[in-house]
């Protein structure tokens, strides 16, 4: 939006003309709400890996038993999976706590609230990906002997 301003007259001198750019509230509202929408989505998206990870998984379980495979490694193929699956979900609810934080309630209580909830979930990843892999994220795969799937 433009807005066109004269200066009032001073005797002697011709009238001053400037233009003003304004951003109007309105499209900050705007900004906020699809933010709004964004960190709803990525919370939905993770609620949503959680729960077909869930039923994906559950479901790979309990085929085997019915087929009188090897228990164990249908087991072992279910922890594996939903351990991904509940990583991704983490993931995506940092996502969700950043932007939440950052675009709509940024205050040093929210900031510091964030970071006590990244710590937690980054711990929570770390925990997790070490149960899965035997070893910590930053330790390199082919030091352990574990062949990383493409």
């Amino acid at each position: 939006m433009t807005k066109r301003c004269v200066a009032a007259n001073y005797p002697g001198h011709p009238p001053l003309r400037w233009t003003v750019r304004t951003f109007s509230i309105f499209h900050l509202g705007r900004m906020k709400e699809l933010f709004k929408i964004a960190v709803v989505a990525f919370e939905a998206i993770a609620v949503m890996v959680l729960i077909v990870g869930t039923v994906l998984f559950i479901g790979r379980f309990v085929m085997p038993m019915f087929q009188g495979t090897d228990l164990r490694e249908a087991y072992r193929d279910f922890r594996e999976g939903f351990g991904r699956s509940l990583l991704l979900a983490v993931d995506l609810l940092i996502a969700a706590d950043i932007i939440l934080t950052a675009a709509l309630d940024l205050s040093f209580e929210s900031l510091g609230m964030l970071g006590l909830l990244v710590l937690i979930r980054t711990f929570l990843h770390f925990i997790l990906e070490l149960e899965l892999t035997g070893h910590w994220p930053w330790q390199s795969s082919r030091k352990h002997g574990i062949r990383s799937e493409p």
